[in-house]
């Protein structure tokens, strides 16, 4: 009998690589282009990508202090291109595999940490991850790229929780550097006014030694122009002076009040007369 041979085509993409079998057994590797197979001896079985590739696992697991988490953890891997035949035989379902082994590393590191510390350690358990994962997809022929943790997400009660002990945190921060402010504020005016009353005290020394020193130069000078006159009749001269000047500046300030009432036992009693009949007459 003639044998007759017929070829089929196919193609393979860039980045790609092709597997062919003759009757069932592995052959050969399709490199990327036009390709050829022998109908009914060969076949070509599956396509294997060089592309990076990404797998996005969700787990839900319980932390240390009795908090479920959600977390969801991001695989980049790549088939080595040395080892296509065990990336192609070894495993029939490779992210299957990998979800696997990541609900494996993160169920018994998550619980146990507290919430508050899975926050903080996000990148110490993306790399327990990546570690775990590129020990034992290697020999499979696949390469962990990287290992991300994209989200935690607690329940929404905790969520709000935590807000609320961030706002009271915020809040007691806030309350204490406004009273430090106000301290300052008062400490500050009390240190004026102090110096302010200091000020004012040194003021009113210098104006009655001014005062003290013109009535001793008018004394002097009054005694020497007027003869027979003694230091107390100056002196009650300069009183008098002084007590109508006072009386004239009171008496010219808008919405004056002020009663000018005499010391003497007799004068009391008939300002005090005064008083009644006014009251009586009205």
């Amino acid at each position: 009998f003639d044998t007759m041979v017929v070829p089929v085509c196919f193609t393979i993409s860039t980045a790609e690589v092709g597997v062919v079998e003759r009757f069932g057994k592995f052959t050969r590797l399709a490199s990327p282009g036009l390709g050829c197979v022998i109908l009914c001896v060969e076949d070509l079985v599956g396509r294997l990508s060089y592309r990076v590739q990404q797998l996005d696992v969700r787990v839900e697991t319980k932390t240390l202090d009795n908090v479920f988490v959600t977390a969801v953890v991001s695989i980049q891997y790549q088939i080595l291109q040395e080892k296509v035949y065990d990336a192609f035989y070894a495993l029939s379902n490779p992210t299957q595999q990998i979800t696997a082994h990541v609900y494996d590393v993160i169920r018994a590191e998550l619980p146990n940490l507290e919430l508050d510390s899975v926050f903080e350690a996000k990148e110490d358990l993306a790399l327990t991850v990546k570690n775990a994962l590129s020990e034992t997809m290697t020999q499979y022929g696949y390469q962990i790229l990287q290992v991300l943790i994209t989200d935690l997400d607690p329940d929404q009660r905790v969520k709000n929780a935590m807000n609320e002990i961030n706002s009271s945190k915020r809040l007691k921060f806030a309350v204490a550097e406004r009273a430090e402010g106000e301290k300052i504020l008062k400490v500050k005016s009390a240190e004026a006014e102090a110096e302010a009353k200091y000020l004012s005290g040194v003021g009113v020394a210098k104006q009655r030694k001014a005062i003290v020193d013109g009535l001793r130069t008018s004394i002097v000078d009054f005694s020497e122009g007027v003869k027979n006159t003694s230091s107390k009749d100056v002196m009650d001269l300069l009183l008098l002076t002084q007590y109508f000047d006072c009386i004239r500046d009171v008496g010219q300030e808008n919405h004056c009040k002020t009663v000018f009432v005499p010391t003497s036992k007799a004068a009391s009693d008939e300002m005090r007369q005064a008083l009644i009949q006014a009251e009586a007459t009205k």
